[in-house]
């Protein structure tokens, strides 16, 4: 028995009025240059923002402004259960730290745009006019079930695939079931709405999935996937769509020009390309992210996930990570050539990299925490002493207000960063906020503390007696050469080297060098083995504490 699908779908949508030319009416195509890149970030309100998200995230966001397009966020919020209160506001905020930021879309105070809503529990009459068109055209159909199916349906995750209920395993009885869903008549539909029952609503599949499709991915090429030969659940049974439908009618929509994703969604690739083509739609370039890595000491490797240490972007606030520093690593997993052009241009700001899809890696990349520690200290060793200075108070008064009291003096505070910073081989001495707060402790009276020893071969005699002779005679005045001569002059009445190239031709005939006397100064005056320029940390103690703690050191030993 034929079916009016044109009488069908008025049943279905009786309160769907509006045209999809009228709808289509309300978002023009964008007005952009050529060549310009529409992305968006389209995550679920569910929780924190995964590490993993930065990857999209950053391409989506390097296509669109290194092309003078347009970067927006869209919040895929269908599965209310799911949701979490004020996920989509700190995810606005969190990437903002990451000075990750968006042209238009959700922000924290509203929407901003003309392409909206942007959030999908707010489009639903948007997705109706799309559906009714469907089913009129015979594309569509509603499966009416029991509560206990429809409740299923209703809180499917939308990344699972959605499967029909009490389907088996095999091909044949899927289709079987899938077959026995589309027959039905228009007298069905009618007793099952007077009855008050709810639907969900099916794109039929016109596909056969023994044969496959070439599609094309700008990471992976030419890919050959099965067509699709499984119904793509296209509403839910509260009217609400799955992101099957969803994105393709957003994405169109909104003219997104590419779409960067997990390659988890690669199998549903024919089911959306399908349901664009049934719109009669050109669909999105795509780009499929592989998966990220970590490797545990066995040398296995895993995906990371959410309970693995550094997942979480909040983390990298908490251990005090630059947000410039996370960026850069992404940006190094991402193309495999940002180094060397990172080591070219030092200077540069990491957006004015070429960067280019081609040059990502469709195997994955390995999460490694080594790794970013040495991105960490060539980031900050490039930065500015008051850029330092601005991102460590930020993050002290977060998570060590005394120190950040501390760091009130900000002429004092700048002095530290400042040692051995500019020129062409800046110190590394850092990489993190936490790595900083440690390296400023011993200049600040309340944090410092004598943390290694001298050595056992070391006398204490003679330690006594360098210490004492350099704090008679130190002037505060000397330049660096003359309070260097002084160190130098200490060595010979104590057995040691003041020569560094004699010293090491002949180490026999002396205790030690007078890089031996510089170390008894070095712990005295720091409390450690290994500190910045001695004599730059002197001139910022001041003569008063920097004798004094060789006073202490003397009476100790």
């Amino acid at each position: 028995m034929s079916i009016d699908y044109k009488y069908l779908s008025e049943l279905l949508f009786p309160d769907v009025t509006m045209t999809e030319e009228e709808l289509l009416a309300k978002y023009p195509p964008r007005n952009l240059p050529e060549g310009a890149k529409v992305t968006r970030f389209a995550p679920s309100p569910t929780g924190f923002v995964h590490f993993g998200g930065l990857f999209p995230t950053l391409v989506s966001e390097r296509l669109a402004h290194q092309s003078g397009g347009v970067f927006y966020l869209r919040i895929e919020d269908t599965d209310s259960r799911r949701e979490v209160e004020g996920a989509a506001g700190a995810l606005v905020k969190t990437l903002a730290h990451y000075g990750i930021h968006f042209d238009e879309g959700v922000t924290v105070d509203g929407e901003a745009g003309d392409y909206g809503p942007y959030k999908q529990s707010e489009r639903a009459d948007i997705y109706h006019v799309f559906a009714k068109r469907l089913v009129a055209e015979g594309r569509a159909y509603p499966v009416f079930s029991t509560d206990a199916e429809l409740e299923e349906i209703k809180t499917a995750d939308k990344k699972a695939e959605l499967k029909a209920v009490n389907w088996e395993t095999d091909a044949d009885s899927r289709r079987e079931a899938m077959l026995a869903r589309r027959n039905f008549t228009v007298e069905d539909v009618e007793r099952e709405l007077a009855a008050g029952h709810k639907f969900a609503l099916f794109a039929i599949a016109e596909g056969d999935g023994t044969r496959k499709r070439k599609v094309n991915d700008l990471v992976r090429g030419d890919l050959l996937l099965p067509e699709n030969d499984e119904d793509v659940v296209l509403l839910k049974s509260d009217g609400i769509p799955t992101y099957h439908f969803a994105h393709v009618v957003d994405d169109h929509l909104m003219g997104t020009t590419h779409v960067v994703r997990g390659e988890e969604w690669l199998p549903s690739l024919p089911k959306h390309l399908q349901l664009f083509s049934y719109m009669g739609w050109k669909p999105p370039k795509y780009i499929h992210i592989s998966q990220i890595m970590r490797q545990d000491a066995d040398g296995s490797k895993k995906k990371l996930s959410k309970r693995d240490m550094g997942a979480n972007l909040d983390d990298y606030s908490r251990l005090g990570y630059s947000p410039r520093v996370v960026i850069e690593y992404v940006m190094t997993l991402l193309n495999s050539n940002f180094e060397e052009w990172r080591a070219q241009n030092p200077d540069r700001d990491y957006t004015e990299f070429p960067f280019n899809v081609k040059k990502m890696s469709s195997s994955g990349c390995l999460f490694d925490m080594k790794k970013l520690d040495d991105v960490a200290k060539n980031v900050i060793s490039r930065m500015s002493a008051e850029d330092v200075y601005a991102q460590l108070c930020g993050w002290a008064e977060k998570f060590e207000p005394d120190f950040a009291r501390r760091l009130s003096d900000k002429d004092y505070a700048l002095q530290i960063i400042s040692i051995g910073r500019g020129g062409k081989k800046p110190r590394k001495d850092y990489g993190t906020w936490v790595e900083l707060y440690n390296y400023m402790s011993p200049f600040y009276d309340e944090t410092f503390a004598v943390e290694d020893e001298y050595p056992e071969n070391v006398s204490r005699a003679d330690i006594k007696s360098a210490l004492t002779s350099f704090a008679d005679s130190y002037d505060e005045n000397d330049d660096a050469g003359a309070w260097f001569e002084k160190i130098k002059s200490i060595c010979a009445p104590l057995g040691y080297c003041a020569d560094m190239k004699e010293y090491r031709a002949n180490p026999d005939a002396y205790k030690g060098s007078v890089a031996d006397v510089s170390m008894m100064i070095r712990v005295a005056v720091t409390g450690r083995l290994n500190s910045p320029d001695l004599y730059t940390v002197m001139h910022i103690l001041g003569r008063e504490r920097s004798i004094s703690r060789i006073r202490d050191m003397i009476n100790k030993l």
